[in-house]
């Protein structure tokens, strides 16, 4: 694809992308999707861990291409007095700073919010750890997957003769990177659009990024004491749910989660009978006959092919849907219409597909303005232009290894 220059909603905002791996950084590279100018800031000669997590094709880290898009990369040791100097002369000229070391990690360097406000009274920073920056365990080490399993999410699935299982895939840094680009616009509102508006710090953890996510436990322990305990599937909302297979081996995921929802499978399903039995007539009696009830359905399904399912279900107006492999999802018109693949050149390997741009803007598109940057790419560029710093400088910075 040809890189657009167009700008987004966020265009003329200046993030300094401090943070390492996945969450913090997501959240930064969502912000630039939509317009803003992200500076990633990594170790000379190290860079972000997540430049080198698999998978990997001819010794290249993959997953670098789609997470780092639309920053430029300037390589500052934070250690060094010069490196805080630089650091510093950027905050006075930015309007976001995204952050996820340990907590009191940077107030130990003297660069905490306090220290860079008094350099810019209308920064905001937002401030990613495993546990937040108070409470008692605020000082642990915090990486995605302890955290889901410290917000109860992890106790949730799997089955329950088994062990628990964590999701297959960083889902709790990619929850809570979305909730860094949420907090960041948010600040950003407050900022610029209230008469008394300045410049915040924003405190989120990973684990209450999912936790928030769970309020159907929260209440119904308080109010009737219940845990609930790990299923396979959904258990406790709406019956029929789960997954099922077709008649030509397919699995297909089939939810009735409203009355006026199961009225319309019962009749795709030819058993308007059961709209007007009293074991099925309604979600809380069903749910007390669960294992039955999707019995019923599962039985019905096995009759049909998946394209004769997914007619019919959809003719209806029941929420159904084949189980995608990644495979499926290349295949797919539909992701092919909307562009939720795209295609960048890498400098190394080509042609690269990697995730298009989501939520879809009608008059301030998101856009891949460029590819996720090599270590360093942008240093003297970002040094020269923005610092206004002369080539001897940064010869210096580069000797002492500063940059």
């Amino acid at each position: 694809m040809n890189y657009s220059r167009k700008t987004g909603p966020l265009d003329g905002v200046r993030v300094l992308d401090i943070s390492t791996v996945i969450a913090a950084p997501f959240g930064a590279t969502l912000l630039g999707d939509f317009g803003a100018e992200v500076i990633k800031i990594e170790m000379p000669n190290v860079g972000d861990p997540l430049r080198n997590l698999g998978p990997y094709k001819d010794g290249e880290g993959l997953r670098w291409a789609g997470i780092a898009r639309n920053k430029r990369s300037i390589t500052i040791d934070l250690h060094k007095e010069e490196g805080k100097e630089i650091l510093k002369k950027l905050v006075a000229k930015s309007d976001i700073v995204i952050e996820n070391f340990r907590t009191g990690t940077l107030e130990k360097w003297g660069i905490g919010y306090e220290e860079l406000k008094k350099i810019n009274n209308n920064l905001i920073m937002i401030r990613v750890t495993g546990y937040g920056q108070t409470g008692p365990y605020s000082h642990k080490a915090g990486f995605g997957t302890p955290a889901t399993a410290f917000s109860g999410f992890t106790y949730l699935h799997g089955y329950p003769d088994r062990p628990p299982i964590s999701p297959s895939f960083s889902l709790t840094d990619y929850v809570t990177g979305i909730y860094v680009a949420f907090a960041a616009t948010m600040a950003l509102y407050h900022r610029d659009c209230h008469e008394e508006g300045k410049g915040q710090y924003v405190d989120i953890s990973l684990y209450e990024s999912m936790f928030r996510m769970m309020e159907f436990l929260v209440t119904d322990y308080d109010q009737t004491g219940t845990i609930k305990e790990r299923s396979p599937g959904l258990s406790g909302h709406s019956a029929p749910a789960g997954n099922f297979l077709t008649k030509d081996g397919h699995w297909v995921i089939i939810v009735t989660s409203s009355d006026k929802t199961f009225t319309r499978l019962a009749e795709a399903m030819n058993r308007e009978d059961m709209l007007t039995d009293e074991r099925y007539k309604t979600n809380s009696v069903r749910l007390q006959r669960f294992d039955e009830v999707n019995g019923i359905l599962a039985d019905w399904v096995k009759t049909k092919t998946k394209k004769e399912l997914q007619k019919i279900l959809d003719e209806n107006g029941v929420p159904m849907s084949p189980i995608y492999s990644i495979k499926d999802i290349f295949e797919d018109p539909h992701y092919q219409e909307r562009e939720n693949i795209v295609e960048v050149n890498h400098p190394r390997l080509g042609k690269v597909k990697i995730p298009g741009i989501s939520p879809k803007f009608s008059e301030t598109p998101g856009t891949i303005r460029q590819i996720a940057p090599d270590l360093g790419e942008h240093t003297e560029d970002i040094l020269c232009n923005l610092l206004e710093m002369d080539a001897d400088s940064i010869e210096n910075l580069k000797q002492n290894g500063v940059i």
